[in-house]
């Protein structure tokens, strides 16, 4: 259709923008902005418990809506193609390979986030904000398996992702 947004804001709008968000939320409702809350919180919404936090649902239901609309409906996609953001794995390996790596990635994110008791987001933004020792452990983790993740896929694939 038509490319309406810049391919990436700059951080310092994105940056003040998260913080006053964090902030904003903890003055307003007392709880930390995390993916896995949202998703949890979810499934207890699905399962029927009582005790179901209604805006993180929305919050799930946004995340998945919003990448929808910015993938298929905000960029320039003249070729009808259904885009899904995995242009490089895509452009490496075929498809079947691809959706068994997502897979697998997705589940060990998954059960990262049980183990860690949260999510990247949840631990980054909220808890280093709240001067949690076990939220900066795990973002330091975080950062640091990523780099290392991330060099060793690019001397592997010789930086063809």
């Amino acid at each position: 259709m038509f490319d309406l947004l810049p391919a990436q804001l700059p951080w310092w709008v994105v940056g003040p923008g998260l913080g006053l968000l964090v902030a904003g939320l903890f003055l307003v409702n007392n709880q930390p902005l995390g993916a896995s809350g949202a998703y949890v919180q979810t499934s207890g919404l699905i399962r029927r418990r009582p005790d179901t936090a209604v805006w993180r649902v929305w919050y799930f239901a946004g995340m998945f809506l919003g990448g929808l609309v910015v993938t298929q409906v905000l960029r320039d996609n003249a070729g009808g193609d259904v885009r899904s953001g995995y242009d490089a794995l895509t452009g490496t390996f075929s498809m079947p390979v691809v959706v068994i790596i997502i897979f697998v990635g997705a589940t060990l994110l998954g059960y990262g986030a049980a183990v860690a008791g949260g999510c990247t987001s949840g631990h980054g933004l909220c808890g280093i904000s709240q001067r949690s020792p076990a939220s900066l452990t795990m973002t330091a983790t975080f950062v640091t398996t990523a780099v290392v993740v991330s060099l060793t896929m690019r001397a592997v694939f010789g930086g063809a992702l």
